[in-house]
C-alpha cells in the first residue's frame, strides 16, 4: 500500500485522480485530515472536518460490469471491517452509497471511473467517515460519528482496514454474487420501507447489476439503477 497523506486538500478524489494518470497502481491512497471542497454523489458538498476519516482509494477494474455494482461492494467490505474494529456494532447500508449507524448517517461511498476508450481505466473510490469530528446541529438528528459507540477510535486506526479491505474487493469481476446479495440483504436499511421519490412504492432490495428494486402498487416492480430515494415520512 502507497499511502500519501494529507493535511488539508480540496478533496482526496482529485489528487488521487492526479496520481491515476501518471500511472500510479492500485491500492495507492490518499488521506487528508481536513478537505476544503469534499464532495458526495451527483457534486453535493461533503463537510470535512479534522477527526473524520477522508480517504481516497485506486483501483483498476478489468470489467465494467465490476464498476456498476462497485459502490455496493465495497460499502459491504467497509462495513464488515468497521465492525470487526468495534464489536457489537452493526452498519447498515442505504442504497446507493450510505453507512447508516442506529438509523443515521455515518459515512458515504463515492465512486468516480475514469475510462480509456471503452475500457475502464481507473476508479478513485471515496470513503468518508464521521468519527470524532463534531457533527452539526442542524444534521444531530440525521447523521452520527463513530464516537458515539466507540469513543477511543480515531480515524487514524481506520485507514489501514479499510483501505485493505477496499483492495480486497477490487479485483472482483461482474454483477454481485448470490453471498454479497445475501450479505446486502442483511444490511438493507431501505429494505421493505415506503418511498415517495422516485415514485411511491415500497423499497424491495437489489438485482445483481446493483439497480434498487422498486414493488409499485400495481403489482410490477421497477428497476432504479441511479437517482435519489426519499422515504415516505420524510
Amino acid at each position: 500500500m502507497t499511502l500519501h497523506r494529507l493535511q488539508a486538500t480540496p478533496s482526496t478524489q482529485d489528487v488521487l485522480h492526479d496520481l491515476a494518470a501518471s500511472g500510479a497502481p492500485a491500492g495507492t491512497a490518499v488521506v487528508a485530515e481536513l478537505q476544503t471542497l469534499g464532495r458526495g454523489r451527483r457534486g453535493r458538498g461533503w463537510e470535512s472536518p479534522r477527526g473524520g476519516l477522508w480517504l481516497s482509494v485506486l483501483l483498476r477494474p478489468g470489467d465494467a460490469p465490476a464498476i456498476e455494482v462497485l459502490s455496493l461492494r465495497v460499502a459491504l467490505a467497509v462495513a464488515a471491517a468497521l465492525e470487526r474494529m468495534v464489536p457489537g456494532m452493526v452498519v447498515h447500508l442505504k442504497w446507493p452509497n450510505d453507512l447508516i449507524l442506529s438509523g443515521r448517517k455515518l459515512g458515504g461511498i463515492l465512486c468516480e471511473a475514469r475510462w480509456q476508450g471503452t475500457m475502464p481505466g481507473w476508479v478513485a473510490v471515496g470513503v468518508g467517515i464521521n468519527v470524532t469530528n463534531q457533527i452539526p446541529a442542524e444534521l444531530a438528528s440525521r447523521a452520527v460519528g463513530l464516537a458515539s459507540v466507540a469513543p477511543t477510535l480515531s480515524a487514524e486506526q481506520l485507514i489501514e482496514p479499510l483501505v485493505a479491505a477496499i483492495v480486497a474487493v477490487g479485483g472482483s469481476a461482474g454483477h454481485l454474487s448470490a453471498a454479497e446479495l445475501a450479505a446486502f440483504r442483511s444490511r438493507d436499511w431501505l429494505a421493505g420501507k415506503r418511498l415517495q421519490q422516485p415514485l411511491a412504492a415500497t423499497a424491495g432490495g437489489v438485482a445483481p447489476d446493483g439497480a434498487l428494486l422498486l414493488e409499485c402498487d400495481d403489482g410490477s416492480t421497477q428497476e432504479l439503477r441511479s437517482g435519489t430515494v426519499l422515504l415516505a415520512d420524510h
